[in-house]
């Protein structure tokens, strides 16, 4: 008859236990010990920031942990990928960070920097699994001949890797910019024979085409920057201007700047091209705070509309400021040197607000007022009257602050 030590029985109970917790551990919980490490050394982070009082975060919840097991089961290596938490009631200054006004709001972060989107997709273990692998899978086409290239995508600009091998330090960081670009550019490399007749000898090449006609552009900087690498492919790949559409305005609208948009006429051709030489000399240094955008005037009247335009008015260019939307008095004075940079200055200062409410600035240089002139006086302040200045359209396009609608029960 065989006899078992209680404390052996106890010990291989914990033991089965800790493996069991190991497999079944959930999302990783995010707070601010462990937040920025975390993103910083992982490839990807995909976060759902949740409130414990909303009951559709806690309907997300144990779909959200199941999830993160299958996706460490399936992606077990160190650095590629962590789903995680974040309890946005005690970690408010991550919340902040991220500007989470919803919950649940579920997020990724590339390499430390935000995706443009949040997810929307079907929230099940399956779909989220398989956003993952999607998010994983190798930017990069290694063409087997050049002339694969001609099977491009025509609308999508390209960039063309040429190395020794797939090895190369130069290699892995053309390949960390291009997972953090593959949306706005498709990426290929030609390695080793296939390729080696593109670069000088022993030397690692990088090129941008903006279509497949058009003639390269070679990067000159350090191929061991990433830095470097990626300012100038993100300069291509994400054009200064851009054209706002139907299908992306929700993506620009989250990026959280005020729009300096051109409307044409769809066969206006003209005053794009007028347009974007004025942005790209002088107004290139305001990037960082203002997208600027073109917009078929057609496709877009519900804006015209509301700024008391039509078709017959086109071309003309607004600031939607996602409050209100401010018309450019002149278009035929868009090129007179200062004027748009002031525009825009004055949308920063928040004069264009203010005068839209109250009436021009005391300081505005105006005609006099009725009354001044009835006085005999050459006072040429106009008296302040209060304004309604056009709500934003284009801020309805970006997704609701409060989406606790049937359709977020059905993606739960």
């Amino acid at each position: 008859m065989s006899t078992h030590n209680p404390f052996q029985i106890i010990l291989s109970i914990f033991i089965v236990l800790g493996r069991l917790r190991g497999c079944y551990a959930g999302a990783t919980q995010l707070d601010s010990s462990n937040f920025d490490d975390l993103i910083g050394n992982n490839e990807i982070v995909f976060i759902n920031f949740y409130a414990d009082w909303c009951r559709f975060s806690n309907m997300l919840a144990p779909t959200w942990d199941e999830s993160a097991d299958k996706v460490r089961e399936l992606f077990p290596e160190p650095g590629r990928v962590v789903m995680g938490k974040v309890d946005c009631d005690s970690e408010s200054s991550i919340s902040s960070r991220f500007h989470i006004t919803k919950y649940p709001t579920l997020k990724m972060l590339r390499n430390g920097q935000m995706a443009k989107r949040e997810y929307r997709g079907q929230r099940s273990v399956e779909a989220f699994t398989e956003f993952i692998k999607e998010q994983l899978a190798d930017p990069i086409t290694v063409l087997k001949d050049l002339s694969e290239i001609s099977n491009a995508d025509e609308k999508k600009r390209m960039v063309i890797g040429y190395f020794e091998t797939l090895e190369a330090p130069e290699y892995q960081i053309f390949k960390k910019v291009a997972t953090n670009l593959k949306e706005d550019c498709q990426f290929m490399a030609a390695v080793g024979d296939v390729g080696r007749a593109m670069h000088p000898a022993g030397q690692s090449l990088i090129a941008f085409k903006a279509s497949i006609s058009q003639e390269d552009e070679a990067f000159t900087g350090s191929l061991f920057s990433y830095d470097e690498v990626s300012i100038w492919v993100t300069e291509r790949c994400i054009p200064l201007v851009r054209e706002i559409t139907f299908q992306n305005a929700e993506e620009l609208t989250e990026e959280g700047l005020p729009f300096l948009i051109l409307f044409h006429a769809p066969e206006d051709t003209e005053s794009i091209k007028r347009y974007m030489k004025l942005v790209h000399s002088e107004l290139a240094d305001q990037k960082q705070n203002v997208n600027f955008l073109t917009a078929d005037g057609v496709q877009f009247a519900h804006p015209l509309h509301h700024l008391g335009k039509s078709k017959k008015d086109l071309p003309l260019i607004a600031i939607d400021s996602f409050r209100h939307m401010y018309l450019f008095p002149d278009y035929n004075e868009m090129e007179t040197p200062g004027k748009m940079k002031q525009f825009l200055g004055d949308l920063y200062s928040g004069k264009l607000h203010r005068e839209f409410h109250y009436g021009p600035d005391p300081d505005s240089t105006e005609a006099p007022t009725e009354e001044a002139q009835d006085a005999g006086s050459d006072d040429t302040t106009t008296t302040k009257r209060p304004t309604t200045p056009p709500e934003s359209t284009f801020k309805k396009l970006a997704p609701s602050k409060n989406r606790y609608t049937l359709l977020d029960r059905d993606e739960l």
